[in-house]
């Protein structure tokens, strides 16, 4: 019973998020075609509150009435907290898969991402304070070794998830499926007050660090601007008046290779015009890559 419940809150966010005002005769009408609802009764006021006041207890999201438009959610409560949102985001495409579990064949996703074996574990040992004795083997080394790390965070990218740790090798980034086992020891520590993760890596466009941000501009084919303007690079993305034409983007970011990866990705449709560093490194890749086609 408990998680039927569960799965009505997070449809009812997920529909007030998606409409922005409803009332609740419109929540009620929904709720009637919602295939969570097996009697297809509609939804009463009463019933309606307990699960509001549900919500904000075990989300802490508030939803709030205008007597004019409806019922909405309150913007503070996610503005800010990437986390949260990813996360509500999360059980809200659950919810719609497991409500559509019929047309499973017709709603295709990417696999799940790799490394969740050791996320509890390092999520528990950041937690706690502890140091973690891991034992990691990256793909250049053919021996794994282990070494004490202090966990400062983790970070989900392109379905893989990673840990920022310090150690005597320094900041590291470590990628969870590469982890050969891991192990919470009695080593307590504490990371620096000032340590911000969001802002750490908010000079990076990935997880490859150690670089400095610099400005990089790129000039980008007109069919394919608005793929950017929708869908942003990085969040430092800047547009900027045209170049014959052509949409020009900037950004302040670190050129490090995952960057220069999702630059070379897009082919001849973008090309870097600033700075010239970066411009020629792009150069000298494509250069190879020629070479390696013109092969007969």
């Amino acid at each position: 019973m408990a998680k039927n419940f569960f799965k009505r809150y997070i449809w009812l966010i997920d529909l007030i998020s998606r409409r922005g005002y409803i009332s609740l005769k419109d929540i009620s009408k929904e709720w009637q075609k919602s295939p969570l609802n097996e009697t297809r009764s509609p939804l009463s006021e009463r019933t309606f509150f307990n699960h509001r006041d549900a919500i904000f207890d075990i989300f802490g999201i508030e939803i709030k009435n205008d007597r004019s438009l409806g019922f909405y959610l309150s913007a503070s409560d996610m503005d800010g907290d990437s986390t949260a949102k990813w996360m509500l985001h999360t059980l809200c495409l659950n919810n719609v898969l497991q409500e559509n579990a019929d047309m499973k064949n017709r709603i295709l996703v990417e696999k799940a991402p790799s490394g969740e074996k050791f996320l509890t574990e390092v999520i528990s040992a950041m937690r706690a304070g502890r140091t973690i004795s891991l034992t990691y083997k990256s793909f250049y080394n053919q021996e794994a070794s282990s070494f004490p790390v202090r966990a400062y965070c983790v970070k989900y990218f392109r379905k893989r998830w990673y840990m920022l740790g310090n150690s005597n090798r320094g900041m590291r980034v470590y990628a969870l499926d590469r982890f050969v086992d891991m192990e919470e020891l009695d080593e307590p520590y504490e990371i620096p007050e000032d340590f911000d993760a969001e802002s750490y890596f908010s000079g990076y466009f990935g997880i490859i660090i150690g670089y400095e941000p610099v400005e990089v501009t790129i000039k980008v084919d007109p069919y394919q601007a608005n793929y950017f303007r929708t869908l942003p690079v990085h969040h430092s993305q800047k547009e900027l008046e045209p170049v014959d034409g052509y949409p020009v983007f900037s950004y302040f970011i670190s050129p490090t290779l995952d960057f220069i990866q999702e630059i070379l990705s897009h082919g001849k449709d973008v090309e870097v015009l600033a700075p010239e560093s970066l411009r020629d490194e792009i150069a000298g890749i494509a250069s190879g890559m020629v070479k390696i086609y013109s092969r007969k």
